[in-house]
């Protein structure tokens, strides 16, 4: 299965260098921020958004409000924690897009915060002059290299991607070093330091934490929209254009975390 995915990446490449063989470095970037993407089933689509409703509804806001009771030096130091872990992903990412500054400052947020934060519960990085950046993954590098959005569409629990940005999402797990220490480690080797369960318990926590810092700001996307479908779809778009293109404007009903 691993070479399968390996496979099916690298012709995706392939296709993608042709395609854009030639084009300008204007071009790319123009082609890479637009805001639309094309419905490949927008039927689909849309029972998949409405199912991912019901399941946030009844699973992870009544979760996220439970996150929220906590004392906020712990939210901050399990949002600290799992930033630091992603930081392994976005090093890799950094460096394929040609981003050697930002990688740098990477490593020494990660070495950093990995020790004298303890394990990234705390922050002291930050404070000695290596700012948190936005985080980086295989999706925003085919961006960077001029990678077409593709079609847009909406996954079960997972929610809204491109197809540009699920096969990121191919690449986000096997390339990711923290699944390789947890889940691969642990099968292909047979003992590990990791266990499979520190994975999916960093994933759930940031996906908890990431809802949590978002409730007010969903409701209101939810109350004032005329189509929700329409409007989640406008702002996942426009934050992955951003990420991409590493701009600063902040969109309200997102935080820090990805989607």
């Amino acid at each position: 299965m691993k070479r399968l995915v390996t496979a099916t990446v690298a012709m995706f490449l392939l296709w993608a260098s042709i395609a854009y063989a030639g084009s300008t470095g204007s071009e790319k970037l123009k082609k890479t921020s637009s805001s639309s993407a094309n419905e490949c089933f927008e039927g689909v689509s849309r029972a998949m958004f409405s199912f991912n409703q019901a399941i946030d509804a009844t699973v992870f806001e009544p979760i996220a409000k439970g996150y929220r009771v906590l004392p906020m030096v712990i939210r901050n130091g399990s949002s600290n924690v799992m930033s630091n872990i992603s930081n392994l992903l976005t090093i890799p990412n950094n460096l394929l897009q040609g981003d050697f500054a930002g990688a740098g400052n990477t490593v020494a947020r990660l070495a950093i915060n990995t020790t004298v934060g303890i394990l990234g519960f705390f922050d002291p990085a930050e404070k000695m002059g290596y700012s948190r950046k936005g985080k980086e993954d295989y999706g925003q590098t085919f961006g960077v290299w001029g990678v077409g959005t593709g079609c847009y569409f909406v996954m079960p629990v997972l929610g809204p991607t491109t197809f540009r940005d699920f096969v990121g999402t191919v690449g986000d797990i096997w390339g990711d070093p923290w699944y390789n220490m947890t889940i691969a480690n642990d099968t292909l080797v047979g003992n590990s330091t990791f266990k499979d369960s520190d994975y999916y318990i960093s994933r759930g926590t940031s996906a908890v934490d990431f809802r949590a810092k978002n409730i007010e700001s969903f409701d209101s996307l939810e109350k004032n929209s005329m189509d929700l479908y329409a409007s989640v779809k406008s702002i996942y778009l426009q934050d992955r254009r951003q990420k991409i293109s590493n701009s600063r404007t902040i969109i309200e009903t997102q935080d820090d975390s990805d989607w």
